[in-house]
This record gives structure tokens, sequence and C-alpha cells, in this order.
């Protein structure tokens, strides 16, 4: 975490306008009034000590002031994180649920027509860009809608935003399914490719011929000896995928109009806002490093030969 902060002050410092970006687009402002914002900012000083007196303020929880958003960058996070994390575990709980049945049907039943519309299905989920998907399905069940024999159609909202200020769950539960079909696409090709591989390495190993000789039936032998040697690999890619998750959010969230931290990344990168930019960062950082934590804990509950001591 250390390194990647040292890394990203660094790139984000020498960025075009650099952090006083905002405040150089006012012709208003006079040379003067740059080098009294500097002065104040202490940005008069070298990068190094500019990069120590910010991390003395980090590790006490003062992430910087907000120059776009006018709040504590700590504040301006909190406040998107849960429609962030909503959006991220709606996806990521259909990611699962439907990449990891597809993965264990297309193993089941490899080289038969399932297993080619499945495959295919993946491949196509794998190179399709996120931002032009999400177009797309707005465009189709928001502007335009999906008809249905007997006169009924598929209307979804464009918006991710609920239409109400009192929270109703049928109502955000209708605004989460586009943002929440668009940022799980990828996740499910995913899961069920490597679900598949998986799965037919396992099937051919010679423990299940062993269970399948003592005259267990293959659903059991599926679930209790297979799926769980199995799932290794895949905790793996589902782990290092959270962090993909966020940064897919940033699109999803955008053309949705989801009120998570993607959204607010993009308008802190239009309007240069160093502090908040360092903060989402960070954030994103530190996901990769506790899903990276997640995954080798949860090797040990699913390999009992795996140890840590």
């Amino acid at each position: 975490m250390l390194a990647i902060s040292v890394i990203l002050y660094g790139i984000l410092y020498n960025m075009p306008g650099g952090p006083l970006a905002p405040y150089l687009q006012n012709p208003h402002i006079t040379p003067a009034d740059i080098a009294r914002l500097k002065h104040n900012l202490g940005m008069d000083q070298p990068v190094p000590i500019q990069y120590l007196k910010w991390l003395g303020h980090v590790l006490i929880g003062d992430f910087g002031y907000s120059t776009s958003n006018s709040e504590p960058v700590l504040q301006a996070l909190l406040e998107r994180l849960p429609a962030t994390l909503e959006l991220m575990g709606a996806s990521l709980s259909v990611s699962i649920l439907i990449g990891v049945g597809a993965g264990i049907i297309s193993a089941v039943y490899r080289y038969s027509v399932l297993d080619y519309v499945i495959t295919t299905g993946a491949f196509f989920g794998q190179a399709m860009p996120v931002f032009w998907f999400a177009l797309m399905m707005q465009l189709a069940f928001a502007v335009h809608g999906i008809p249905l024999p007997g006169g009924y159609q598929i209307q979804l909202p464009s918006a991710g935003i609920a239409s109400s200020d009192t929270f109703d769950l049928g109502d955000r539960l209708v605004h989460l399914i586009l943002p929440a079909a668009v940022l799980s696409l990828l996740g499910i090709a995913t899961y069920s490719r490597f679900m598949r591989s998986s799965l037919l390495e396992v099937l051919g190993t010679d423990y299940m011929r062993t269970a399948a000789a003592k005259g267990l039936s293959f659903r059991a032998i599926l679930f209790k000896h297979g799926l769980k040697n199995a799932l290794i690999p895949v905790v793996t890619v589902i782990a290092l995928s959270l962090p993909g998750l966020l940064a897919g959010a940033i699109f999803t969230e955008t053309i949705f109009a989801w009120p998570g931290m993607g959204r607010l990344f993009i308008n802190a990168l239009y309007q240069s806002d160093l502090a908040l930019l360092m903060g989402y960062l960070l954030l994103v950082a530190f996901l990769v490093v506790f899903s990276n934590l997640l995954a080798d804990v949860l090797y040990a509950w699913l390999d009992p030969r795996v140890k840590y001591d």
C-alpha cells in the first residue's frame, strides 16, 4: 500500500495542469493568486515533502479536502460507498450464481449443444466492452422497450437513481436490474469458463473414479467430492475480480447515473481533484490486497490440505 501510494501520488502530481488545474481555468485568477494558493496548500515545497505531509494526514484518517465536492474526501467516499457496494454485491451474486452454474452444466454435458451455447456466450461476454453493452441495454430496455405477446412490454428505467426519496425495495430493485446486468456480464463469462475447465480436470481424477466405484450417485460425487475441489481456482478468479468490479462500475455508474464512487471518480478526474482521486485509488488498491488475503483464507476452508502455520 505504501509503494502504491508513492506511485499514485507521483503520477497524479505530474498530470496536466497539476492539482491546481481547476483554478488555472479561471480567467480572473492572477499569477499572484496562484502563488498564494501554492503557498497556502504547501505546494511550493518539494514533492517528497508534500507526499510525507499527505501521508502523515492519511495515517490519522485525514485524506484531505475535495475541491470538486467541497467536503472532506473521506466523507465524500463514505457517502457514495453504500450505493457502490449495493451494485457490486448484486453484480457479484448474479455473476457467481449464473457463472458457476453455467460452468458446472457445461462441464457435465461437455461437447453437447448446451456446452457449445454456454461457451459461445462466455466468449461473447468476455469480448463485449462494458460501456457499449451498457448503452445497448439502455437503448433496448429503457428507450424502446421489449415488446411481448399480448400487447405487453418490458420497460426498465434508464437511470439507476430511485424515483422517490423514500426507500422502496421494489423500486430500488427495478432500478438495479440494468446496471447490475451490465456489470455482471464479464464475471459470468469468466467464472463459467474457469468453472468448466476446473471441473473437467477434477472429474478425471482417481478419487472421483473411486467414489463412483463405491456406488455413489453421480449427483453425490459431483457436489460432495468434485465441486469443492474444483472451486479452488475459481475462488482465486473471483477474489481478484473484486477490484475489476469497482473499476467496471466507473462506466456503469456514469452511464446509468448510479450515485456511487465510480461516478464520483469520473467527476473528480474531470476537475483534477487530486485529493479525491488519491482517496479513491487507494481504496481500490486496498481492495486488491484484501481480496488476495480473502482468497488465501478461503483456500484453507476449501482444501484441508492447505495449512497456514
